[in-house]
């Protein structure tokens, strides 16, 4: 008899990955809202945070947080009203802007990191040891650069632009 496709370690793979990310992500999103902050600005922060000079492109922006670029723009919006972020003209393409860290968003962010990772720690990363670790960071950068290529948009770029 042949095995039922429902029963395909393919399925238990993907399901596994969902029942991960959705535990992580409730763990999360209660974490951030005590620092009032929705996971996508928590998202947002720590890209321009991550980025040369601590700033993207708002097209970049949008592809690296996996946002249509009006998402992008509608929470760039709200966080530059907070005084999160602010936005900069592109020097060199009149049609381009920038989202940069203010120092509001970087105090908001140095507030949010250490119970952050406290949690990584305690339900994600703690849970492997340092090789495991490792070689689950390899496994998915891997599945990353396939599923989602636009994850580092920009970041080559800016390099080149701030050296």
């Amino acid at each position: 008899m042949t095995e039922h496709l429902a029963d395909d370690p393919r399925i238990t793979a993907i399901g596994l990955l969902f029942e991960v990310h959705a535990g992580l992500a409730a763990r999360f999103a209660a974490q951030f809202e005590e620092q009032g902050l929705s996971s996508v600005e928590f998202e947002v922060l720590m890209r321009l945070r991550r980025s040369p000079s601590h700033q993207l492109r708002m097209t970049d922006l949008a592809a690296q947080a996996a946002l249509s670029t009006s998402g992008a723009t509608r929470v760039v919006d709200r966080m530059v009203r907070d005084g999160l972020v602010c936005r900069r003209a592109c020097p060199t393409d009149r049609r381009s802007s920038y989202a940069v860290l203010t120092r509001a968003g970087q105090q908001r962010l140095d507030e949010t990191l250490p119970r952050h990772l406290e949690l990584i720690e305690q339900w994600f990363t703690g849970q492997l040891q340092p090789a495991e670790l490792a070689a689950f960071l390899g496994t998915l950068r891997r599945l990353r650069d396939a599923v989602h290529p636009g994850a580092t948009a920009g970041s080559d770029e800016m390099l080149a632009e701030t050296a």
